[in-house]
């Protein structure tokens, strides 16, 4: 079992102070600027409105600023509107009173639609078809930068709502460029699939790990320490330097620099985060590559 896994998070999916974010129920947008963005329903009370201070903020001018709100209600969620200008609807019904959600509920709030995921029907979300032209990189099969910063936000905001330890690896390729000058560019994203394919394997399953860009790649790890998260690094490192790159007859050297950081006190916010780990890892680039900084 890897370091410092939470078994917490194989329970029963809730909505409660044992559940990550990522485990529980959530709304898919599935329409608007943002499409394909997830919000988390790990709240008792999750205020929906056009207010930076809602919890799903939906800037739309057909969206109230203070739409309507979900709240717990035991093992269910409902939704009510708090007498939003162009209402409140589920399923093309409007919504006059506290009416519990089911699995796959389509929502409208104003003229933006979002689909409604449980808790117990979770997996689902990762097969539906919005999500994944939204939040998936096409060259790797990892998640994108946008998924990136949003779970980063949720899995942030639930480490210092409920005291839990959040690290991040963030490494890139080395000489990357020298990779696609000397074997072309088909290669190199050969080397950037098959990098991505086995950073993967020395991960835990809630870990998330995205493609931040070019040959930049950041991991999530929720639940874990700095010490436990460095173990993982060094273990993506070894499997990286260690493994046979071939492609078309031609053998390829391949190594990667990482950066590792755990939240802090003196964070302000998920970005400080971040920049700490991009910080790390230029540590790591100037000392020589190929190694690990936290």
């Amino acid at each position: 079992m890897p370091p410092n896994f939470d078994t917490t998070r194989l329970t029963k999916l809730q909505i409660s102070s044992s559940t990550a974010p990522a485990q529980c129920a959530c709304l898919i947008q599935y329409s608007g600027d943002t499409l394909g963005r997830r919000y988390f329903l790990y709240e008792t009370e999750v205020r929906i409105g056009r207010l930076t201070s809602s919890s799903v903020m939906l800037y739309d001018d057909s969206v109230s600023r203070q739409h309507a709100r979900i709240i717990s209600l035991g093992d269910d969620l409902a939704i009510e509107d708090l007498g939003s200008s162009n209402g409140t609807f589920i399923n093309n019904e409007p919504v006059l009173s506290r009416t519990v959600l089911n699995d796959g509920d389509v929502i409208r709030i104003g003229d933006i639609l979002l689909k409604y995921f449980s808790s117990d029907n979770i997996e689902n979300v990762f097969h539906d078809n919005i999500y994944r032209m939204a939040t998936i990189d096409v060259g790797t099969g990892l998640f994108n930068k946008q998924y990136l910063f949003e779970t980063l936000e949720s899995e942030y905001r639930f480490s210092r709502d409920f005291c839990r330890p959040l690290s991040v690896i963030y490494y890139d390729l080395d000489l990357f460029k020298k990779i696609n000058d000397v074997h072309g560019h088909r290669c190199g994203d050969f080397v950037l699939r098959k990098c991505a394919q086995l950073a993967k394997t020395c991960m835990r399953k809630q870990d998330v790990l995205a493609r931040f860009g070019g040959e930049e790649f950041v991991a999530v790890m929720p639940d874990m320490t700095k010490a436990a998260a460095v173990e993982i690094a060094e273990r993506i490192r070894k499997t990286i330097q260690d493994h046979d790159f071939e492609f078309e007859r031609a053998r390829v050297n391949v190594s990667v620099s990482l950066g590792v950081s755990e939240d802090q006190e003196r964070f302000k916010s998920y970005i400080d985060l971040l920049d700490d780990a991009d910080h790390k890892l230029y540590q790591s680039k100037k000392a020589g590559r190929n190694r690990v900084t936290a």
